[in-house]
C-alpha cells in the first residue's frame, strides 16, 4: 500500500489548493497528491522550467491547475498571486507554505547579506502568505494552512544551517502564535518537520556539500528507520492534516524523520573548524 491509498476517493474535490515551491520534490508531491484526491491547485515558485511537469501532471488528472512564477519574499508578488487565484480558482481552501530553501555552511561562513537572504525567504516569505491568505479563511470561516519546517527547526539546532534553522524555528512559534487566533474561527495551521527526503535536490544540495566521507550512507545509518523518507509520506501528512480527520489539530508541529530526531547526527562539516 502506498502512503496516498488511505485517503477516500476524491476526498479533496473541487476544493483549491495554494501550494508555494510546489514545482519539484517535495513540493511538487504535495501538488499533485491533491489533484489526485479531486483538488485544483495552484502552484507558484520562481523557477517556470521546474512547474513545468507538475502543471501538466496535473492537468493530466483532469484538475485545473494555475502556475505563477512569484516569489514569496516580495509582499507585491504575493498579493498579485493571490488576487490571480481568487480571480481565476474563486478561494483558497488550502494552502501549504513549503517554498523556502537554504544552503549548507559552516557558521563563519555566512555572510550578512546570506543570513538575511535566508532568513527573508523562510520566515519572512512565510508570513507574507500566512498574514494575507489566513484573513481570507477568517472571512470563510474555513481552511488549512500547513507550513513545512525540518527537524533542524527543533530543540537540537541546526550545526549545518543555523541560518535556516533560526528562522525556521520562527515559523514554527508563528505558527503556534496564529493557531491561537485562526482556531476561533474555523481555520487550522499546522507545522510538518520532515527529516532527511530523498529528493533530488537533497544530494545536490546537501549530501554533495558534506566533506564528510560517506555523508549519505553515514545519514541513513543515523536514521533508525534506516532509510531516507518519501515525498509521498510528506504528501499524505500534509492531505491528513488538511482534512476532515484533522479538523482538532491546530498549532501543532508534526515531525516525520524515521526518529532521526532521537538518534545520532554525523556531522555533515567537521566540527573542530568554525
Amino acid at each position: 500500500m502506498e502512503p496516498l491509498d488511505i485517503f477516500k476517493d476524491q476526498i479533496m474535490l473541487d476544493k483549491t489548493v495554494l501550494v508555494t515551491g510546489g514545482g519539484r520534490g517535495i513540493g511538487g508531491s504535495i501538488a499533485i497528491a491533491f489533484a489526485k484526491l479531486g483538488a485544483n491547485v495552484v502552484i507558484a515558485s520562481r523557477n517556470e522550467e521546474n512547474r513545468k511537469p507538475t502543471e501538466d501532471h496535473i492537468r493530466g488528472l483532469g484538475r485545473k491547475c494555475l502556475s505563477v512564477t512569484m516569489s514569496i519574499r516580495v509582499p507585491e508578488e504575493v498579493d498579485a498571486l493571490i488576487d490571480t487565484t481568487l480571480k481565476e480558482m474563486g478561494g483558497i481552501d488550502v494552502l501549504v507554505n513549503n517554498a523556502g530553501g537554504q544552503f549548507p555552511a559552516r557558521p563563519s561562513e555566512i555572510s550578512d547579506g546570506g543570513w538575511r537572504s535566508v532568513v527573508d525567504l523562510n520566515l519572512n516569505g512565510t508570513w507574507n502568505m500566512c498574514n494575507r491568505v489566513s484573513k481570507l479563511m477568517v472571512q470563510q470561516k474555513s481552511g488549512s494552512i500547513v507550513n513545512m519546517v525540518h527537524v533542524y527547526s527543533m530543540g537540537r539546532g541546526a550545526p549545518p544551517f543555523v541560518h535556516s534553522g533560526a528562522a525556521r524555528a520562527g515559523v514554527i512559534s508563528m505558527t503556534k502564535s496564529l493557531a491561537y487566533y485562526l482556531a476561533r474561527h474555523g481555520v487550522t495551521i499546522n507545522a510538518i518537520a520532515p527529516g532527511t527526503i530523498d529528493t533530488t535536490g537533497l544530494r545536490e544540495e546537501e549530501f554533495a556539500a558534506a566533506d564528510t566521507e560517506n555523508y549519505e550512507a553515514a545519514t541513513v545509518a543515523d536514521i533508525p528507520a534506516q532509510r531516507l523518507g518519501s515525498v509521498d509520506e510528506v504528501a499524505a501528512l500534509v492531505v491528513f492534516l488538511s482534512s476532515p480527520a484533522a479538523r482538532y489539530i491546530n498549532g501543532s508541529t508534526i515531525v516525520a524523520d524515521g526518529a532521526q530526531y532521537m538518534g545520532n547526527w554525523t556531522p555533515m562539516f567537521d566540527p573542530e573548524t568554525f
